[in-house]
């Protein structure tokens, strides 16, 4: 339809009466669009002179070539030809053809109509809407709703964003571990850094690990539990997080109990450890031999059977219940 790059300026052409809209000046295309549009633009605008240009692209509609209209108002330029042009803006868009315009931008300095202008406006187009007071407050509400649960087992939601990448010592050590090459493991949150750090690897048997566990500190522990089960000798990967009450910091306790789910994931999923018990404790005193095993093998309860109402006699009825004792005497007068 069109060969030219921009059909330009239409300033207007003052005389009295008559005030009209002029063709200021077109080019013709050479290069892709993105190539000529500064070279295009850029000289054609007024620092105090409103003006309209027609940009075309290199796409096409069931109508043709497909244009940007830019609408050209510097602040420095005089307020009656800005309202002229605001007044003008829609019947020039009408004849011209609505249907041929991709985009409309509005420019004051010349950075807006520039290429480099042209897309940030596609990427602010791009963005999610701002939200409004209301919206922003829902959202608010919604994160406060999230649970911060801090038991081991549960598979509610627990904060978003606080899964802290494990640097590569902690990685090492569990590597070490999962061949078995040591049986303990001690990992802590490394807070400025926002990561999971080794803490301890020392060798551990069963009667020392309650004094692994601090009692001023959180920690994640991945221990090997050599025991015996109906005889057979197993070794099960046991987690334990140990939170000390209410001695550790509000921070503290939310990171630790958030942390937690996926670290558990990363050490299962993608390191191939097996956890055969999950536990949460305050006090290293509580890992005695026999809780531990009671928790890596639970007892099963026996089912305890309903009473059964015991059978009625079989064959004959049993002789009629008297419901009231004969009376004394003979027959009635």
């Amino acid at each position: 339809m069109y060969d030219e790059r921009i059909i330009s300026r239409f300033p207007f052409f003052c005389c009295v009466p008559v005030e009209k809209l002029v063709l200021g000046g077109s080019k013709r295309a050479a290069k892709k669009w993105d190539q000529e549009w500064d070279s295009c633009v850029l000289p054609l605008v007024e620092d105090d002179m409103p003006s309209y240009l027609l940009y075309r692209l290199d796409t096409t509609n069931n109508q043709g070539y497909e244009w940007i209209f830019l609408a050209w108002s510097p602040d420095h330029s005089p307020v009656r030809q800005k309202m002229l042009y605001a007044a003008t803006r829609a019947t020039l868009k009408k004849e011209f053809g609505g249907g041929h315009i991709k985009e409309e931008i509005f420019g004051t300095v010349k950075d807006d109509v520039s290429l480099n202008g042209y897309k940030k406006y596609l990427s602010s187009q791009a963005a999610p809407l701002p939200l409004t007071a209301a919206e922003e407050e829902l959202r608010q509400i919604k994160l406060n709703e999230l649970q911060t649960d801090i038991h081991v087992d549960t598979k509610q939601q627990t904060l978003q964003g606080v899964a802290f990448p494990m640097q590569r010592e902690a990685i090492q050590a569990l590597e070490q571990f999962r061949e078995k090459r040591i049986n303990y493991v001690q990992l802590e949150i490394d807070f400025p850094k926002e990561s999971i750090k080794l803490s301890s690897t020392a060798p551990t048997e069963l009667k020392d690990l309650p004094k692994r566990i601090p009692n001023d500190a959180a920690r994640y522990h991945f221990f090997l539990y050599k025991h015996s089960h109906e005889g057979d000798y197993l070794e099960s990967t046991v987690f334990i997080y140990s939170m000390p009450g209410y001695k550790c910091s509000i921070k503290e306790r939310m990171l630790y109990s958030s942390c937690k789910n996926p670290l558990i994931d990363t050490v299962e999923k993608n390191m191939g450890i097996e956890i055969a018990k999950k536990l949460e404790i305050e006090n290293g005193d509580e890992l005695t031999s026999d809780f531990l095993y009671e928790e890596v093998h639970p007892k099963q309860h026996a089912h305890k059977q309903a009473f059964a109402k015991p059978k009625g006699p079989t064959g004959k009825r049993g002789g009629r219940r008297i419901t009231r004792a004969p009376r004394d005497g003979g027959d009635d007068d």
